[in-house]
């Protein structure tokens, strides 16, 4: 497209652009706006501010620890960036690994400082609660709003920059921004979510059910390094994870649109601009759903604010969408493949609200099933689990089957036909995370309503307790539903970046599309190679939640011996005449969580290239689609049964079924651990691990073309390299409980 730089120009794309760009901006003014604002709200009592900033001191303390860790890795495959794009001239050579840097940057950044303000937010609506239950709901999810509008802005200026800058050579470069947001977004999902779960899960089995004290009881040594936990697992770790999610649906949108026009600047502009379109219509749409998030009086139930919000964005995104698609594009399939993503995402949300709310029959079937002990209350968990996410992929099934049918009746013919259908269902997934500020702002918003209800607790601010256990039962729900949004949207982007991959290998690995090759290219699934990729695709899922739950599990085991151990060797605590000793759960949990999460990671960069360098492209092909269906399912499972099991524990301690202390209460407890990782550690960390992997497969697309059918000695080395570190990865996820696990970790304190 030798003429695209002057057509673009014609056609009044870089105004586009820059009034794209604008928008970013506007996103990130109003992130500081709210963040000032709720600065000056009342921060409470001296004991509810000393309380918070233990809270602060160890989420900071992790989040560091855990950058530094990583850095390293992010220095290695900078280097690997540089290669991989050898061959595509030095301009996106160098581009390619500084945008990797830039991605990984923006989406630390998006967590980092979501997280700052969640925990200063977090005592500011403690103190509103003590006389107000409206108050208390705007400033936690206003405090949430700061991380929504990070992602969004952030996101934004960083795609619609380096389109500026690159123009047709942008996608290649884009492919390094969007590699740099998953990895760190799959990192500090892990090592959060570790650290969360392992805190929450000693705090409860020890103090809820062995010593039979209350929920954040300040007697209890794991409190702190669980509402720590809360903040970098749920703020950092789901705010990276959205962005990540955010930012690849808009990369497969625009590589899948340059690729269909090829040889047709006009269309291409078109295309390209409107998926940037999209985002700064839902970044400014975003604005107005936070601002409605606003309760009418203090007895309106939290949830019905938070979804008047979500669909005033929701209606606004759409006229935005009817808006661009007629007047500058004239193409309105372009607005219907986008309505029906923005459509499953109220369907998501939902559906997700049902399997998940206390209001519905799910949840209270469960809590109904504590009665007769614990194992029925994990099998009716275990079942719902189970059904709710047979039923989200057929939701997702049914808005992929009508973005296809929208593009399959258009003019093109060919290799056009199948690019534009893709291209169809990447818009799905755009209109899907069109209120991607809203939905974070709602994930944000659940953690710091859990963590004031613990700063109430520890701080003995009683008259807040009522208001505030409400918030945090609305809270699981915005969280579990934040859960879906992104793994729907992960299952949209990486079938977009499947098709991505189908053209590469149809170009032979560069980044021109061979028309001719791509109609006749297939994958057959009778194809041994392909059909082994498949089933190590489908499996790796399994390996990856086995790692992350038994990283959790062992971590618990210490968390629960340190407990314990307090508990049996301070004098007076029990009575409350004597204080735990926090700092040692924060840093065991620290320490295990920045240990733990490198293996996963690794799993998620290496495993591809092992498998496409044994199979060569078509088993790399299965491989990606398997990673994407028994992901997507096992993802929805977890986090969906997670999040009833927790619910159907606060229905009890609502005061039905016994109430607190009963014998149902405990075997809810326990369901409600069992939960714990799945719902806030491997559950949504299988949401960056399918981009990952995908993306990955899209990098090494071609080293993997040209190998094909070469003598295995010229591959040797790349496959034994990556066997014996899969071996490692394996090995260390395999891990257990040594006899001298607390020991060690309590020394490693004293250090």
């Amino acid at each position: 497209m030798e003429d695209f730089g002057s057509k673009f120009v014609e056609l009044h794309g870089m105004v586009f652009g820059w009034a794209i760009l604008a928008a970013g901006v506007v996103g990130l003014l109003y992130a500081w706006y709210l963040r000032t604002s709720v600065g000056h709200e009342d921060p409470g009592t001296e004991k509810m501010q000393e309380v918070a900033g233990l809270i602060q001191q160890g989420a900071f303390a992790y989040l560091n620890r855990q950058f530094r860790t990583i850095a390293v890795l992010v220095v290695v495959l900078f280097i690997a960036l540089f290669f991989s794009a050898k061959g595509e001239g030095l301009a996106i050579q160098v581009a390619r690994p500084v945008a990797f840097l830039l991605g990984c940057l923006a989406s630390g950044v998006t967590g980092y400082m979501g997280m700052t303000l969640a925990v200063r937010g977090n005592v500011r609506t403690t103190a509103a609660a003590r006389t107000s239950s409206k108050e208390a709901l705007n400033i936690a999810f206003k405090s949430g709003g700061v991380a929504g509008m990070f992602t969004v802005g952030m996101g934004l200026i960083g795609a619609t920059a380096i389109f500026l800058i690159f123009k047709e050579k942008a996608t290649e470069v884009l492919l390094g921004f969007g590699f740099g947001g998953c990895l760190l977004a799959l990192f500090m999902r892990v090592g959060g979510g570790i650290y969360t779960k392992a805190a929450d899960v000693g705090a409860d089995l020890v103090g809820k059910v062995e010593a039979g004290i209350p929920e954040d009881d300040p007697r209890n040594a794991a409190v702190i390094a669980d509402n720590v936990g809360d903040n970098v697992g749920d703020c950092a770790g789901m705010a990276a994870d959205l962005f990540e999610s955010y930012e690849v649906t808009l990369v497969a949108s625009m590589i899948l649109a340059l690729a269909h026009a090829a040889g047709d600047a006009e269309t291409a502009v078109k295309w390209i601009i409107f998926p940037l379109s999209v985002r700064a219509i839902g970044v400014l749409t975003s604005i107005v759903g936070i601002y409605m998030v606003r309760a009418k009086d203090d007895e309106e139930h939290a949830m019905q604010p938070i979804t008047r919000g979500f669909v005033v964005s929701a209606v606004l995104s759409a006229i935005g969408f009817a808006l661009v698609a007629k007047l500058y594009c004239d193409d309105w399939r372009l607005f219907w493949a986008t309505l029906f993503g923005l459509a499953l995402s109220v369907v998501i949300y939902k559906l997700t609200e049902y399997y998940t709310s206390t209001r519905y029959p799910p949840v209270k079937e469960i809590a109904k099933s504590t009665q007769t002990g614990t194992a029925t209350n994990i099998l009716t968990g275990f079942a719902t689990g189970l059904e709710s996410s047979v039923v989200a992929v057929l939701v997702i099934c049914g808005a992929v089957m009508v973005s296809w049918l929208i593009f399959a009746t258009g003019g093109e013919s060919g290799v056009e036909k199948v690019l534009a259908t893709l291209y169809g269902i990447s818009l799905c997934g755009m209109g899907m995370l069109t209120t991607t500020g809203v939905i974070v702002s709602m994930d944000t918003y659940g953690p710091v309503a859990d963590n004031a209800q613990g700063i109430a607790e520890m701080a003995g601010v009683d008259e807040a307790g009522p208001v505030l256990q409400k918030l945090d039962a609305v809270g699981n729900v915005t969280k579990a539903a934040t859960k879906g949004f992104a793994i729907a949207s992960a299952v949209l982007a990486a079938l977009s970046l499947f098709g991505t991959y189908l053209s590469k290998v149809a170009g032979g690995g560069g980044e021109a599309v061979n028309a001719e090759a791509l109609t006749k290219l297939h994958i057959d699934v009778a194809d041994p190679k392909v059909f082994i990729g498949l089933l190590i695709g489908g499996a790796l899922p399994f390996l990856f939640s086995s790692m992350t739950i038994r990283a959790v599990g062992r971590t618990a085991f210490q968390i629960i011996n340190e407990v314990r151990r307090q508990f049996r060797e301070i004098p007076g605590l029990m009575e409350g005449k004597a204080q735990p000793d926090p700092a040692r759960c924060v840093d065991i949990c620290t320490r295990a969580a920045i240990g733990e999460l490198v293996a996963p990671g690794l799993l998620a960069i290496l495993a591809p290239l092992v498998v496409g360098s044994f199979l060569g492209w078509p088993g790399l092909g299965g491989y990606l689609a398997g990673i994407i269906v028994s992901g997507q399912l096992l993802a929805v499972f977890m986090a969906n049964s997670g999040g009833a099991w927790d619910n159907a524990k606060k229905y009890i301690e609502d005061g039905n079924l016994g109430g607190k202390g009963s014998d149902a209460h405990k075997a809810a407890v326990v369901g409600d651990t069992v939960g714990d990782p799945f719902k806030d550690t491997a559950g949504p960390a299988l949401n960056p691990l399918i981009k990952v992997m995908n993306l990955v497969g899209l990098l090494i697309t071609p080293l993997v073309v040209k190998l094909q059918g070469d003598p295995m000695a010229a591959i040797i080395g790349v496959i034994g390299a990556g066997v014996i570190v899969l071996a490692f990865v394996i090995a260390r996820g395999r891990g257990g409980f040594s006899e001298g696990a607390v020991e060690k970790a309590v020394a490693g304190a004293e250090e």
